[in-house]
């Protein structure tokens, strides 16, 4: 049987889209394979929010690695984990966190070109960022360990200036640096989708959002993988508001019974 790297990869070059859903634990990664998706990814934000954290590497990589365990231990189709910036500031401590879910037999993972500090959330620089993607790309291949690097391009969910040529530069750089996919969250518009896939040779994947079009004109498009982010965990943690209230107003238990 090939490799889960083997069979991700695949994934990202095949003739049809696949649509990636985020699992946040076990169950729920478990409960999206019974539904016969083909690879599981994290939400870092989902996974973080159902830990008691905000997005932005508040929970500790060692929290992380055990939510990732348990979710390897439960199912057999390939993982991805959405690692934010890395849990790093070196190519070497960044290096160091993504052999270790390598070795573990994670598929692949996304990491992202913006940081997370106390005044919001803002791009890094491309070159040293792409530099870095090059030596952990590097090392992976010296030491014989497959992974699949998505790099997620923030410059759509920052809507920076001329975000478009911009994504295209960084997208052009991360892609010489050894990135095997693109992730350009946030894009929705079907002509700057088909311009971006006109310049990289990387497959792109896009994200669930409001206007993004459907499965079959984003295949027609030539993307290759859209992902749900933490959409689909925000939607069911929704309804724990939605049922609570049902129950003061009802007086009973019957909203979560019927």
């Amino acid at each position: 049987m090939s490799s889960a790297f083997d069979r991700f990869k695949k994934l990202h070059h095949a003739s049809d889209l696949f649509v990636l859903p985020n699992a946040w634990n076990a169950k729920s990664a478990r409960l999206f394979q019974e539904q016969n998706f083909p690879a599981i990814a994290t939400s870092s934000a989902a996974v973080a929010n159902s830990l008691g954290y905000e997005d932005g590497e508040e929970m500790t990589f060692a929290e992380y690695i055990l939510v990732i365990k348990r979710i390897l231990s439960t199912i057999q189709a390939p993982l991805t984990v959405d690692i934010e910036t890395g849990y790093g500031t070196t190519a070497e401590e960044i290096y160091a966190n993504i052999k270790q879910l390598a070795d573990l037999g994670v598929a692949g993972i996304n990491i992202e070109d913006s940081l997370v500090n106390k005044s919001g959330r803002k791009l890094k620089e491309a070159t040293p960022f792409a530099k870095i993607i090059e030596a952990v790309k590097n090392k992976l291949t010296a030491n014989n360990t497959n992974l699949f690097i998505n790099v997620r391009c923030d410059t759509f969910i920052l809507n920076v200036p001329n975000k478009l040529q911009e994504s295209i530069q960084r997208i052009q750089q991360y892609e010489a640096a050894g990135a095997d996919g693109i992730f350009l969250p946030c894009i929705a518009r079907e002509e700057d989708i088909l311009t971006v896939i006109s310049h990289t040779n990387l497959p792109l994947n896009v994200m669930c959002i409001p206007g993004l079009p459907g499965f079959e004109e984003l295949n027609n498009m030539g993307v290759k993988r859209v992902s749900m982010g933490n959409f689909f965990f925000n939607k069911l943690y929704d309804n724990i508001g939605t049922l609570s209230r049902a129950i003061a107003k009802a007086q009973n238990f019957e909203p979560i019974l019927s």
